[in-house]
């Protein structure tokens, strides 16, 4: 198995060397790439050391999976030209999210739509997995009709930069800033840039990916919220339903669901907090309750680590997909 890892040195790129060390995925040959500024150094995976190389230098070596973590320009431009290679491409950026041509995957919901065919696949966006992962085995058996989103989100969702702001901010120190407001002791009601409807493209792609992952039926709409949070993404959920339910089904069908852990005991103060889900692949359910002012809708508090679940993690586990399912 020859892996290529294109934006190595970002936040996601380090954290899908963890979690392939930590799954133990079997690399023959690891292929580090970053910018020209980064080539020639070297990169440490278990106790070997590999020297990164430019995406140029990438399309004269065979490769069998390559992952992206570099932007939605670079995946543009050179996911294609790994794939005249012959190379399989999962794809972390919004690139290519919605194109109809192309799968959105989580695996542990739709990975069984993947074939050999498909060449480029998507990670979904960070917010998007965790809340995906939540409502496919309630919109199985009891069919969503709306679902109603807050986001609390990390700053490491925007990547080094902002994550510096943060702490520079809480020493006092004057930097440039990534967001258009202080972040440290605030509340940002902005995640990426705004579109034509008044809403944020963060917004747009926990409506549109969630449609795309799920049922396009399922009605979407969402206010995405920068908090000054280093690490994990916290959603609060108003689900409508089509059919009747009870709170010990919920609980049932989200205990059920790989991947998912449900963490909802409120007599002693217990429910998902980022503090208490970094580092951790699952996503975290609580604060598990009936909307009392609509008996077919609930509420509910979701947490993850955007690094992982949200990131690197789902496009590991994309890549195993594909190997144990022989997709080659």
């Amino acid at each position: 198995m020859k892996l290529a890892i294109i934006g190595i040195t970002g936040m996601v790129g380090r954290e899908m060397l963890e979690v392939l060390n930590e799954r133990n995925f079997h690399v023959t040959d690891l292929i580090p790439v970053a910018s020209q500024k980064s080539c020639g150094k070297l990169i440490k995976f278990k106790n070997k050391k590999y020297e990164i190389i430019s995406l140029r230098d990438l399309l004269d070596k065979k490769v069998d999976i390559a992952l992206f973590s570099a932007g939605s320009d670079v995946s543009k431009i050179w996911a294609p030209k790994l794939v005249e290679k012959g190379c399989k491409v999962i794809d972390n950026s919004s690139y290519w999210r919605m194109n109809k041509n192309y799968k959105l995957i989580v695996p542990e919901i739709n990975g069984s739509t993947l074939c050999k065919d498909d060449m480029i696949i998507s990670n979904p966006n960070c917010s998007t997995i965790q809340l995906v992962m939540a409502l496919a085995p309630l919109h199985k058996k009891l069919i969503i009709d709306r679902v109603i989103v807050s986001t609390y989100q990390a700053v490491s969702g925007t990547g080094k930069k902002a994550v510096d702001q943060l702490n520079n901010e809480i020493l006092d120190q004057n930097i440039d800033c990534i967001y258009p407001h202080q972040i440290y002791s605030n509340v940002l009601p902005q995640c990426d840039d705004f579109t034509d409807n008044g809403y944020t493209k963060e917004e747009m792609k926990l409506t549109l990916e969630t449609k795309k992952i799920l049922d396009d039926n399922i009605n979407v709409v969402a206010t995405a919220v920068r908090v000054p949070v280093f690490r994990g993404h916290s959603e609060s959920v108003n689900i409508s339903f089509t059919k009747e339910f009870t709170i010990d089904q919920i609980k049932k069908e989200l205990d059920n669901m790989s991947g998912v852990r449900v963490m909802d005991d409120i007599v002693n103060n217990e429910y998902p907090m980022p503090i208490n889900t970094t580092n951790q692949d699952l996503v975290f359910v609580g604060r598990i309750r009936r909307d009392f002012t609509n008996e077919k809708t609930l509420n509910l508090w979701i947490v993850a680590d955007n690094l992982r679940k949200g990131a690197a993690t789902n496009t590991v586990q994309i890549a195993e997909y594909l190997i144990e399912n022989n997709l080659f």
